[in-house]
């Protein structure tokens, strides 16, 4: 398994802690950490949780308290320590990032070419359109269906069931909202054609019984990716492998667990093989040493592994890190087109998605920093 390591500089002390939150749509703040050490070294890290932006503040301050003047072992004792609620993993996590970043720098190389050479120079995506789709409307999926598989992706995710909950499921509104959920997949079916692969995500808004009844619709619209059906509690882990095994036989995987803080909390779930493919986030399992740490762990357990990341352009550029250091990660997940920000933030040459792949970045550590962070939302 591949983990962080680093020979790093004692003498050198961490200089400053910024945290910098950048709004680029209505819905959606990025939220970055600059890492400043003391001989002019500085990496980025992303710790984006767009639910509430404002709760990182706390634990960035609070990181800053611990961290500022300590050396480079004074961080990596830092970040082995439990991280608990989500917002304070997400700092953690994005420090992570960024010592990658800087090892990168402070060698010479690309941060993913740490572990020694790529398992691959092309890393799969798929593209999540959800985001992007505003109009919520049958035609607003087919035509963000349409936009990606024009632009080269041949699998392609959406969630199209809003509003929907476990608790109002059984009722009028729910069956309503399940209808509605189920001719957004019809549309966007239609927008992708019959060739690409479809995933849905379900955000955790069934129980078992109205799971297992939709995967059987979702089955005969080709969807082939199932994601989070079930709220991801530990009760829940043997209905999961129920789901699992009937998923299967529909033709489809099982996907989930996009939210947990680090590598120990998947072991319930891979031990009792509650999902065909594991989906940890570099900015909340521990950053890129967490996700590679998953993702050995997974295929130890013949379970697969396919990082989300529905995040802004540091968090792309830190999985395509993980993905090229980790030899049994499968595909990543690509956020396109919720707003032209993406691309405008970071570096020119920074490789952009074709034909479903993404070359990896050759500039030294995460292969970009931030730019034009003033005019974001655009």
């Amino acid at each position: 398994m591949t983990m962080f390591h680093d020979n790093g500089r004692n003498n050198d002390r961490i200089e400053a802690l910024e945290l910098l939150h950048c709004p680029v749509t209505e819905k959606t703040t990025w939220s970055f950490i600059k890492l400043h050490m003391s001989d002019g070294v500085t990496g980025w890290g992303e710790a984006s949780w767009v639910r509430n932006p404002a709760a990182l503040d706390a634990f960035h301050a609070l990181a800053g308290e611990r961290l500022l003047g300590q050396d480079w072992n004074g961080l990596k004792k830092y970040l082995s320590a439990d991280a608990g609620t989500l917002p304070q993993a997400a700092i953690h996590s994005a420090l992570d990032q960024a010592m990658w970043d800087i090892r990168g720098k402070r060698r010479g190389c690309p941060s993913w070419a740490l572990a020694g050479a790529a398992h691959r120079g092309r890393i799969p995506l798929y593209a999540n359109v959800n985001r992007s789709i505003t109009d919520r409307s049958d035609t607003g999926f087919r035509l963000a269906g349409q936009k990606a598989a024009a632009a080269g992706f041949n699998r392609i995710k959406i969630a199209p069931f809003d509003g929907l909950t476990p608790e109002n499921g059984s009722s009028p509104l729910g069956k309503a909202l399940l209808d509605q959920g189920l001719a957004r997949v019809a549309a966007a079916r239609s927008g992708i054609g019959a060739a690409a692969d479809l995933y849905v995500d379900c955000h955790w808004r069934f129980d078992e019984r109205s799971a297992a009844a939709v995967m059987k619709e979702l089955s005969a619209l080709g969807v082939s990716w199932f994601e989070c059906p079930l709220p991801e509690t530990p009760e829940n882990i043997p209905a999961l492998k129920r789901l699992r095994g009937q998923a299967n036989v529909l033709g489809m995987r099982l996907a989930g667990l996009e939210e947990l803080t680090g590598p120990a909390l998947f072991m319930p779930w891979l031990a009792a093989g509650a999902y065909d493919v594991v989906m940890p986030d570099v900015k909340y399992a521990r950053g890129i040493s967490g996700v590679l740490e998953v993702a050995a762990l997974a295929a130890s357990y013949g379970i697969g592994c396919a990082p989300h990341n529905p995040s802004g352009p540091i968090c792309h550029a830190a999985s395509l890190a993980a993905c090229a250091a980790g030899q049994t990660i499968e595909l990543l997940e690509h956020q396109f087109d919720e707003t032209p920000a993406f691309w405008r933030m970071i570096a020119d040459d920074f490789p952009r998605p074709s034909n479903g792949e993404s070359l990896l970045p050759s500039a030294w550590g995460l292969g970009t920093a931030l730019r034009r962070l003033s005019d974001t939302r655009l």
